[in-house]
């Protein structure tokens, strides 16, 4: 919100009463406006664009001759976790702020989950600090699946009311279609409060086609986030939904989109990019929102129009296009300088007209702060875990027993209902290592009430040993894979020793782990020590087997209750599209 004193002062300098602070000379403006590129000069003041007139000769107290650089706005991302990056919001700076992404449409589902509104409030006192910005996407299933889950906090529509009403916030969190579907009044009293206040509602419609999204949109439904093919987006384009075009860890549906944009010329109007969830390896190694933007370049997009997607395009969609977005007079200086725009990859970054990163480096400093204790202690078990604690009752002892198992989809989050064999050993059902079908289960991590899920999963192709992870979608309980009950629970074990993270057994001893202690989902230690922590769990997952680019972040996913076809909570297995738990043995 801008006011008096700043559109004053904006004015007097453009009337030259007061001088600028700074002058990017000698450009070559990326207006994403016009949708051209031309030469001029950016006068800059109190972090705002005053003037791109080439002929504006404004006093400024800085001049920086740009060489002909390429001048073109922050880079927003239009929905994302920053939770499942691991990282805390000041060392995810070092990340994002030089790839050139100076906006973050966040969903804070995940600590939402954990700790609720105040876990929601400890997270955002690092925004002043920080060399971008957070806008709040307000989540709106917490619980994702009541009924079928246990988290650590709820959030009523008391809460959310609440939460929208905080300057931060620009929509209602990612809504999944069952919510609307099944007429459940508390999330629809969700969708009213925020359409009420002129502010959009976020999509999570996985699979939705035909009549079922229809009526999903009736109900005021923005955008989705989860389109894997070329129909899915365009069923949802033609609907007036927004489609932002998703490139994270699993979910990689860039080139699919893009290449059917391209080769269909969808219109662009409707489509954005965001990231949803990628590790901080895969940023470091390939980018973020501007690593999608390069993608659409390099299969046959004008520039232009690949970085209007990437910017106002997205700031139109969020409804703060009068804040961002582009290099306008009034708006946020966010500005990246390039020499290269195929490739990318921004020379220096202005952060509401402050350098904050040149050559790929923050040059600003962004200290991780001191969390809150109660926060760093979100980790309870009701009762202890043993490898008996992973014990299923065979229905026919000492055979071979059908049980409906999930099988992973390479490269995405969705996932197959399959019937597997699995054998029985003593009376209980045991991993089918050989077949790869592995043992899988969610541990409530909350000290309510000690539930223990069990199931079973084809992918991860685990020859001996376990992996867990107290991030799991969205209950954010403990989830381990594993070929024996014995690593599994030595791998529990050591995550709730660590208040949080990530861990890797084999033989009864554990081979790496990881503390993420702030709420069980993010680490209090730098980009660089977390990378370095994450490549020594991935490259263990790989001695066990595993050849998945992402394990742990695949692994977090498989529990997710709301993406078809099956989930797996501490309550049990669970028939997403049925929202019902279902037994675990199959039929004959």
């Amino acid at each position: 919100m801008r006011r008096f004193k700043e559109i004053r002062n904006t004015v007097l300098a453009g009337l030259k009463a007061q001088p600028c602070d700074l002058k990017l000379k000698n450009v070559r403006l990326v207006n994403v406006c016009s949708r051209e590129i031309y030469p001029t000069d950016i006068y800059i003041h109190h972090g705002r664009v005053v003037s791109i007139d080439p002929d504006a000769d404004l006093p400024s107290l800085q001049v920086m001759d740009c060489g002909g650089k390429y001048a073109l706005p922050g880079l927003i991302d239009t929905h994302m976790h920053f939770e499942t990056t691991m990282l805390s919001p000041e060392a995810l700076a070092s990340l994002v702020t030089p790839k050139g992404t100076t906006t973050l449409c966040a969903d804070l589902m995940e600590i939402a989950n954990v700790a609720g509104e105040a876990g929601l409030k400890a997270m955002l006192d690092s925004m002043g600090k920080l060399p971008y910005r957070i806008l709040i996407e307000v989540s709106s299933r917490v619980p994702t699946a009541p009924g079928l889950e246990t988290t650590g906090a709820a959030l009523g529509p008391k809460e959310v009311r609440n939460i929208l009403d905080w300057p931060e916030s620009i929509s209602l969190g990612e809504l999944d279609p069952s919510k609307i579907l099944l007429v459940k009044d508390e999330y629809i009293q969700k969708i009213a409060d925020t359409l009420a206040r002129r502010k959009i509602v976020n999509g999570h419609a996985i699979g939705r086609m035909g009549q079922e999204l229809n009526v999903y949109a009736s109900a005021g439904i923005s955008d989705d986030h989860e389109c894997v093919n070329a129909d899915e987006m365009i069923e949802r384009l033609r609907l007036g939904m927004r489609v932002l075009i998703r490139e994270g860890s699993t979910e990689r549906n860039a080139d699919v989109l893009l290449r059917a944009v391209i080769e269909q010329a969808v219109p662009l109007d409707g489509l954005c990019f965001c990231t949803d969830d990628k590790h901080p390896t895969d940023i470091y190694r390939e980018g973020h929102i501007n690593y999608i933007v390069r993608r659409a370049i390099e299969l046959g997009m004008r520039p232009t129009d690949a970085i209007s997607i990437a910017t106002i395009n997205a700031a139109r969609h969020v409804r703060m296009d009068d804040e961002i977005g582009s290099i306008t007079p009034g708006r946020r200086a966010d500005i990246l300088l390039m020499d290269h725009l195929e490739r990318m990859e921004p020379d220096m970054v202005f952060y509401e007209g402050k350098l904050a990163a040149k050559n790929n480096t923050l040059t600003v400093d962004c200290p991780i702060r001191n969390y809150p204790d109660w926060i760093r202690d979100t980790v309870h078990l009701k009762k202890p875990v043993s490898a008996d604690t992973f014990s299923v009752v065979a229905a026919k002892p000492n055979k071979t027993n059908r049980v409906t198992a999930i099988e992973l989809i390479d490269r995405q989050i969705i996932n197959r209902r399959i019937t597997a064999l699995v054998p029985a050993v003593n009376g209980n059902l045991l991993a089918d290592v050989k077949n790869d079908i592995l043992k899988l289960a969610v541990v409530e991590r909350y000290g309510k009430n000690g539930n223990v899920g069990i199931g079973f999963v084809k992918g991860f192709q685990l020859k001996e040993g376990a992996l867990a992870f107290s991030t799991s979608h969205d209950h954010h309980n403990i989830v381990v894979v594993g070929a024996n009950d014995g690593d599994m629970a030595l791998a529990v074990n050591e995550v709730v020793r660590l208040h949080g993270g990530l861990a890797a057994a084999k033989d009864s001893r554990i081979l790496k782990s990881m503390s993420l202690p702030i709420g069980g989902l993010m680490s209090e230690k730098s980009a660089e020590e977390v990378m370095r922590e994450l490549n020594g769990l991935n490259q263990a997952a790989s001695e066990l087997g595993c050849p998945l680019e992402a394990p742990f972040m695949v692994l977090s996913f498989i529990s997710l209750p709301t993406v078809p076809e099956l989930g797996l909570t501490d309550m049990g297995l669970v028939d997403v599209l049925q929202h019902r738990l279902i037994p675990l043995a199959a039929e004959e």
